[in-house]
């Protein structure tokens, strides 16, 4: 799979050189989802055996440094895409260095902090992240990065919006789903990474402005949630609502949720939720939505409120 990659500079070269080879390997890794994944698989049953064979003196060092060498590509393109790394306690400290340098380079494992709870929305969408992603030379790893963040800014999304989140969760596999499907002659084009990341990016930035979509109509992020179930449960169900009439109601059924839902344990309460639901269903009834008689409408609703109660403290 690697013959065609110089390893040299890995065992002999400096410690910079070391850094480098170990980057362009894991980009190498990334070229294609096929070979990522039978990368990914053959280094972890690699692993897997020389984790039972580490303490025999029958290994030699080369062998050693061999299996350290793909174990740290490993880490570093599982860092990318899942966010963490597997576990290395079969290096010694000097290969876990060189992972953790090689994620640290670039401003990798800055960009792969945000989002955490500890930060706030803002923090995700600080431009300067996108611009540190931007002047990553490293096509596969740029993109891999982007993803990251998408995932991330549709995660805090979902938290409140369950049907926008699951949007632009659509949006995103389909561009991902082109990206992996690319013929193989456009593998080595430089447009055809350009263009994914720049479609990413147009994402990211989709999903920043939902978080104040509701400002036109005189709503928060939170009644637009709601606004959006009602919306597209009027579309769903082939029924009319005057527009209007979704706004006021959106507004009602937010601050009902809120105040029936007011306790820390309301989601394990049987009575509460009990409660909810039933007052759900007089004040759909007063503002006469639906006009239909259609049983799911109320628990579609149901389920959004229960999603934006069990996340909302988060966004506080």
């Amino acid at each position: 799979m690697f013959h065609k990659l110089n390893r040299s500079n890995y065992f002999m070269g400096t410690s910079l050189q070391q850094l480098n080879t170990l980057k362009k390997a894991a980009e190498f890794v990334k070229t294609t989802k096929e070979l990522e994944t039978l990368f990914m698989d053959i280094v972890k049953r690699l692993k897997a055996a020389y984790d039972i064979c580490a303490g025999s003196e029958e290994l030699t060092q080369i062998e050693r440094d061999y299996t350290h060498y793909y174990l740290a590509i490993r880490s570093i393109v599982f860092k990318l895409t899942k966010g963490t790394a597997p576990d290395t306690a079969q290096m010694n400290a000097r290969e876990r260095e060189k992972i953790k340098d090689a994620l640290e380079s670039d401003g990798v494992q800055e960009i792969l902090k945000m989002g955490d709870e500890s930060q706030s929305e803002q923090d995700i969408f600080d431009e300067d992240y996108l611009a540190k992603i931007d002047k990553i030379k490293l096509p596969n790893t740029k993109i891999k990065l982007l993803q990251q963040l998408l995932a991330k800014v549709i995660g805090e999304m979902k938290k409140v919006n369950k049907v926008k989140g699951i949007d632009f969760s659509k949006k995103m596999e389909s561009l991902v789903q082109q990206y992996n499907e690319r013929k193989e002659d456009d593998v080595l084009r430089s447009e055809v990474y350009e263009e994914m990341a720049d479609q990413l990016t147009n994402l990211i930035w989709e999903v920043h402005k939902e978080f104040s979509a509701g400002d036109e109509f005189g709503i928060g992020f939170a009644e637009k949630a709601f606004y959006d179930i009602l919306k597209e449960l009027c579309v769903k169900y082939d029924f009319k609502y005057p527009e209007e009439k979704l706004i006021l109601l959106a507004k009602e059924v937010k601050d009902l949720v809120d105040e029936q839902a007011r306790f820390p344990d309301w989601n394990k309460r049987a009575d509460i939720k009990a409660a909810l639901k039933v007052g759900l269903i007089l004040l759909l009834d007063e503002h006469g939505y639906p006009p239909v008689e259609r049983d799911e409408v109320y628990q579609d609703i149901f389920e959004q409120a229960e999603n934006y109660k069990r996340n909302i403290v988060i966004r506080k």
